[in-house]
């Protein structure tokens, strides 16, 4: 895989701050079932770096402490980590509220059968990814038989209430482009998802498109491609400055399996911690540290986020 970090810096990103902390993201470990082209992560089965258990039993200190109302569960298969349950228990009992990240495909591997009653059963919202609604284009990007599987999941989440506009299980879709180019406008392509979705019997509450960041295995095929300097100017030219105030550094922490701090998971990949008066953070420095008003590590990955309508964790920014 080519390294692409060192394109970059020095950036031009503007200088921003973090506001208050509302969102937890925990990324469990690297493992997963699945190995995406798209894959800022560079997930994959073979990956063997997972959170241990003293770090997960931080996690609920944390949360415990109070201040914080979400957490945010991501990987690799963030349901792959073996305390996965005692986590999404744990949080629950506190109050808080549960995002699992989920690829779907996930939900019918082997000792996963009962995962999906179990995320209903604790209210979790799944956020769950589905890159587009044709067969050919998913397992082009995911690997051949992912969309006949992801189909499946839904359709059994649906099953458990999931989706359901009057109900209170929440099943949002991600959207990933293809290739090196912005995601459409997300009303619009919503109604597309929704639409053809419906053919197989699939209801989900919302699509949120994403951007793919210029940075690990999605970079080095850019650049294998002769593509990354043409891509990052691409999202360079697309900059909106009001995209600045909602970017999701500014409330939420990422959490690497080490339990080392990062303003988001996109900086933890590239390696630029988060830090305060220049000593880089650790979970355990959130029951005494407050964020707000630090600065946010940035490079010109970061123009992902504020390109055309925005991109972010929850989504696009703009409507």
């Amino acid at each position: 895989m080519l390294d692409t970090a060192s394109r970059l810096f020095p950036g031009t990103f503007p200088a921003i701050r973090r506001a208050r902390l509302q969102t937890l993201q925990v990324n469990l470990g690297y493992r997963c079932n699945q190995q995406c082209q798209h894959c800022h992560v560079n997930a994959g089965p073979n990956r063997t770096e997972v959170m241990a258990d003293e770090t997960v039993d931080e996690v609920l200190r944390v949360l415990e402490a109070g201040g914080i109302g979400c957490l945010d569960l991501t990987g690799g298969a963030p349901e792959l980590h073996p305390r996965f349950r005692d986590l999404v228990r744990g949080a629950r009992t506190l109050g808080v509220a549960v995002i699992d990240r989920c690829n779907l495909t996930i939900l019918d591997e082997p000792g996963q059968e009962d995962l999906a009653e179990f995320l209903a059963d604790q209210g979790v919202e799944v956020v769950a990814s589905l890159p587009c609604y044709l067969r050919e284009n998913v397992d082009a990007q995911r690997g051949k038989g992912v969309f006949e599987r992801s189909i499946a999941g839904l359709r059994r989440l649906n099953a458990l209430g999931y989706g359901d506009p009057d109900g209170d299980l929440v099943l949002n879709l991600v959207y990933n482009p293809q290739g090196p180019q912005l995601p459409p406008p997300q009303q619009a392509l919503e109604a597309d998802y929704r639409q053809r979705l419906a053919e197989y019997g699939v209801r989900f509450n919302r699509l949120l498109t994403i951007a793919n960041m210029p940075i690990q295995r999605f970079g080095s095929l850019l650049a294998s491609r002769g593509q990354f300097d043409d891509y990052l100017s691409l999202l360079k030219a697309a900059h909106a400055e009001t995209n600045l105030e909602a970017v999701m550094c500014r409330q939420l922490v990422s959490v690497d399996w080490r339990g080392w701090l990062y303003d988001c998971d996109f900086n933890q990949m590239l390696g630029l911690p988060a830090r305060r008066d220049g000593r880089r953070l650790h979970l355990r420095d959130l029951r005494g540290v407050h964020l707000e008003g630090l600065p946010i590590a940035v490079a010109d990955h970061c123009f992902g986020c504020t390109a055309g309508q925005g991109s972010s964790c929850g989504g696009a920014l703009e409507a």
